[in-house]
Parts: C-alpha cells; sequence; structure tokens
C-alpha cells in the first residue's frame, strides 16, 4: 500500500511540473556535453566517432527536452518525452556496444582512425558512414571515474534520462 502511494505521489509530481523535468534533462545534457568538451580540450582526449555519435544523441536530448521545456502545452511536454526517450535509448545503445567493444575488445582494431584524421584524408560524403559505422579507437580506455569509464557513464545518463522521459510520458498520458 506505501508503494503505490509512493508511486501515486511520483506521478502526480511528474504531471504538476513536467516543465520542470524536462528543463533538468536539457541541464543535463549541457553539462554533460560541457564536461565532454572540457576532456577533449582541456584534458586531451580525442574522442571516438561512437563518441561523437553520443554527443550527437546528447545535444537531440537536450534540443528536444528544451523545447518542450519552453511550451506550455501537454502534448509538446508528451511530444518531447517521447523524443526524449527515442534519442537517448538510441544514445544508450551506443553507449552500450562502446562498453561492449571496451570490455571485450577485437583482436583487430576494427575503429581506425579518429573523426578529425577522417575528414582531413577522406571527403565528408566517405566520413559521414565511417563516423556511423565505429571507425576510431573506440575500446580504448583513455578516462575512468569510480571504475567506470566514458562509456559506462554515458549509458548510465542515457539510460536515466530515458526512464525519466517514459515515466513523464506515461504519468501525462494517464492522466
Amino acid at each position: 500500500m506505501a508503494q503505490k502511494a509512493f508511486m501515486d505521489q511520483v506521478l502526480n509530481g511528474l504531471v504538476a511540473h513536467p516543465r520542470r523535468w524536462l528543463a533538468l534533462v536539457a541541464v543535463v545534457c549541457a553539462g554533460m556535453f560541457a564536461f565532454g568538451m572540457y576532456l577533449q580540450v582541456v584534458v586531451g582526449l580525442d574522442p571516438c566517432p561512437m563518441c561523437i555519435v553520443q554527443r550527437y544523441a546528447l545535444i537531440g536530448v537536450g534540443l528536444v527536452a528544451l523545447v518542450a521545456a519552453l511550451l506550455p502545452q501537454r502534448a509538446v511536454h508528451m511530444g518531447g518525452a517521447l523524443g526524449v526517450l527515442v534519442i537517448a535509448v538510441f544514445g544508450a545503445f551506443t553507449a552500450a556496444r562502446q562498453s561492449w567493444l571496451q570490455w571485450y575488445p577485437p583482436e583487430v582494431l576494427s575503429c581506425g582512425r579518429d573523426l578529425f584524421g577522417m575528414i582531413e584524408s577522406f571527403p565528408l560524403r566517405r566520413v559521414i558512414p565511417m563516423v556511423f559505422r565505429g571507425t576510431g579507437d573506440c575500446s580504448k580506455i583513455d578516462w575512468t571515474f569510480l571504475g567506470l569509464t566514458i562509456a559506462n557513464w554515458s549509458f548510465l545518463v542515457f539510460s536515466g534520462m530515458a526512464l525519466l522521459a517514459a515515466t513523464l510520458f506515461w504519468a501525462l498520458r494517464r492522466r
């Protein structure tokens, strides 16, 4: 009985303030993006193509959440939550694939060079498919925090955003 009351309270909080939750997702995305840029520019870690794809997913989630948070319509909040859910699942999948490559690196590097090296060496029409194939050293572990890699943390954040978005969508649809 106490669990049902707790869940009702959580769902009521989501329905009462969907714009705050969507704004929180946008802020988390901005923070994650800023930290990724810090690691690249200040620490000197070059992102692999799977990291770049995760950044695009992060930007997509952040933009969808921000637009949905700025508009007052309930239908926009539902659409925003659904958009965040879809993009966050894609980001989580990419991060999970990179985590798998880090835990079980292939015997032959299948990732190749980084994005900037590809842009310098190949025309753009060849670079874009290479990026989405994961053609950088995606299995390399350059940085860890609390024993988890960047890809592991990215998976956890995307999964959390997807869970929040799914719950928000469900709560808005239910009420």
